[in-house]
């Protein structure tokens, strides 16, 4: 059944007003700048969900939305009596013609932090939030129109709470099978004594840092910027590094020790170490990955404290790796590339399952919530 079709049906033929959402709720930020620390029996919201307990609240059964920092526009359900903090929004609602995990449903929908993330600092008014157009059904029959909007909620719901069930079960499973990744990777690279040759990593692989790019851009673009960090920095036009190369910073807060490997060329920035083979025939960059991650406590170990936290590529060479045949490497890394594919690939395994199952939520939604133009009357 198309959308279209689905939407008329449910309908029945009624008339669909679109409302300011000024008209369903009054807005209000919550209060206090820090988090209780007092404790208590109700929840607390910040801007992006539960962030502890208070013997005080301020909110009842309903949306509380993010309004202030990288969280602003994340809406949540505040689930019975709660507290929100002044990075929340306080939705109350002041039109009985709506059911307000109706227009919950709906608020996810909207793309909030778009409209803040022009300024500096990103920040969603009041105003901006009294603007966004909200349909109401059977606007002229209030008993009809809520039993509509309850239908609509007992769907999504239902599809919400399946989805959560589902996710949660993934998630115990996909934790079970990284534990195993670990597990098989320490087993595959615990070696004995006499077993297997160890080497200075600065006598079997080249360690350099990059420099800035002329432009680091926002959107997408064919080459990844890796610099400090457990992730890319941003997109750059041209590249400075092949791929096939095992990455790791240098100096920055919270990403030493992060071992990351880069199968396509990419920027290396000034607060990044490249690290690759000399001698491809002997060491296996993929391998080289590998042991490097699991031995990332002794990258923690050459962290030298100060202004910022910095790893000494003199320390980092003398650091000792075993070097297996390059037999015994290739089978390593086949083994360990499967594991890998199952646990953190997000286009195969298990993270695509608990994204397929978000994504369902998500269509099922816009589908209840797209309502046919021919329906409705904006709101000026």
């Amino acid at each position: 059944m198309s959308q279209l079709s689905y939407m008329e049906k449910l309908l029945d033929g009624v008339e669909v007003e679109w409302k300011l959402l000024g008209e369903v709720y009054k807005f209000q930020y919550g209060m206090g700048n820090t988090i209780p620390t007092t404790g208590g029996e109700y929840p607390v919201y910040g801007s992006n969900g539960i962030v502890g307990t208070h013997n005080e609240f301020n909110s009842e059964d309903s949306p509380v939305i993010g309004h202030i920092g990288a969280y602003a526009g994340i809406v949540n359900w505040g689930k019975g009596k709660h507290f929100v903090t002044y990075n929340g929004v306080i939705c109350k609602l002041i039109g009985k013609f709506v059911n307000s995990r109706y227009a919950y449903h709906f608020l996810l929908k909207q793309d909030f932090y778009s409209i803040a993330k022009s300024a500096s600092h990103p920040f969603i008014s009041y105003a901006e939030l009294n603007k966004v157009l909200i349909p109401i059904p059977c606007p002229d029959n209030p008993e009809k129109s809520l039993a509509i909007q309850a239908e609509i909620v007992r769907i999504l719901d239902a599809f919400t709470a399946m989805t959560a069930e589902l996710t949660a079960e993934l998630t115990a499973e996909l934790n079970m099978r990284k534990k195993q990744y670990n597990y098989y990777r320490d087993q595959l690279l615990s070696f004995e004594e006499g077993d297997v040759e160890w080497k200075a990593l600065g006598k079997i692989a080249e360690i350099n840092t990059g420099q800035k790019p002329s432009e680091i851009l926002d959107t997408e673009a064919e080459f990844d910027y890796i610099n400090a960090g457990t992730t890319r920095s941003g997109y750059c036009a041209l590249s400075n590094c092949e791929g096939d190369t095992v990455t790791t910073p240098s100096r920055g807060q919270g990403g030493i020790g992060f071992v990351g490997y880069q199968n396509k060329s990419f920027w290396l920035g000034p607060l990044c170490y490249k690290i690759r083979s000399i001698d491809n025939k002997a060491l296996i960059n993929k391998y080289l990955f590998y042991i490097l991650q699991s031995k990332n406590q002794l990258l923690l170990g050459l962290k030298k404290e100060g202004g910022v936290p910095a790893v000494n590529k003199s320390d980092l060479a003398k650091l000792e790796v075993p070097v297996p045949s390059i037999t015994e490497q290739e089978r390593i890394v086949e083994i360990l590339d499967k594991f890998d594919m199952l646990t953190t690939s997000i286009k195969e395994g298990l993270p695509r399952e608990i994204e397929l199952r978000r994504k369902q939520y998500e269509y099922y939604r816009d589908l209840l919530l797209s309502f046919p133009k021919s329906h409705s009357d904006e709101a000026a």
